[in-house]
């Protein structure tokens, strides 16, 4: 049986050309104006998924 990519999943991660897998910060909606400069400053980069998110990952994503 084919796999199918979990569509959800797919549209919140990018998976990098070395195989790292990349999330957004939550919580950069709103309510940003009570939060320090550095966390505020932190929250525009994106971050990186452990090791056991990642393989976690890969399987429902098959094909990327």
């Amino acid at each position: 049986m084919k796999l199918k990519t979990h569509k959800a999943l797919a549209k919140r991660i990018k998976i990098t050309k070395t195989g790292k897998v990349l999330k957004r910060t939550a919580g950069q909606d709103h309510f940003n104006g009570r939060e320090t400069g550095k966390t505020t400053r932190n929250k525009r980069s994106d971050k990186t998924m452990s090791k056991a998110h990642t393989r976690a990952i890969k399987t429902l994503i098959p094909k990327m």
